[in-house]
């Protein structure tokens, strides 16, 4: 195995960017305990630590294009882990309880199921309709979990124009998912 604080993190971020799998392991490595360690420190309901360092891990691996070499990789990494941390629990939240006599029946579950479907269908329809900025801000900021300022850098964009598309976007979709 490599050492990877031989090397420097530009070097490091370039090698993830070509996909060298070696370079990855070695980072998940290096990084895996320390991501443990942040995660532990939130109290999950559903998920553990480890199901947040691995997400992490793999959000890192599927856009390592979008890595910023400028940046320190370890603070990158944690941020994205963070990140994600952030988003579940605002979910977690947000769920709402339901009491075991909501859904009486197989056939009102079965309806349930087919309605949300419906929705989500609708809604990626939706996205999709956006002008091309928009749909790319959008789709990092609310399926990614990217922040304003990450998805700035990103797109050399200022974090302000970045909210004008996500608040556009957002009225867009709020408008016509009603129709459905």
């Amino acid at each position: 195995m490599s050492n990877p604080a031989m090397k420097s993190n530009k070097k490091i971020i370039q090698e993830l960017k070509k996909g060298k799998k070696s370079t990855f392991k070695d980072i998940y490595f290096l990084y895996y305990d320390k991501l443990f360690h942040v995660c532990k420190k939130f109290d999950f309901k559903v998920l553990s630590p480890q199901d947040f360092v691995q997400e992490a891990f793999l959000k890192i691996y599927n856009n390592r294009h979008q890595l910023n070499e400028e940046a320190p990789l370890e603070a990158q990494i944690i941020v994205i882990c963070k990140n994600l941390i952030f988003n579940h629990l605002n979910r977690e939240k947000k769920i709402i309880p339901l009491h075991p006599d909501f859904l009486k029946n197989e056939q009102d579950l079965e309806e349930a199921e087919h309605h949300l479907e419906f929705k989500k269908e609708h809604l990626f329809k939706l996205i999709e309709e956006l002008p091309l900025q928009q749909k790319k801000i959008f789709k990092l900021h609310k399926i990614d979990n990217y922040s304003y300022k990450e998805i700035a850098s990103l797109t050399q964009l200022s974090p302000k124009t970045i909210a004008n598309h996500i608040y556009l976007a957002n009225n867009f979709i709020r408008k016509n998912i009603k129709k459905a």
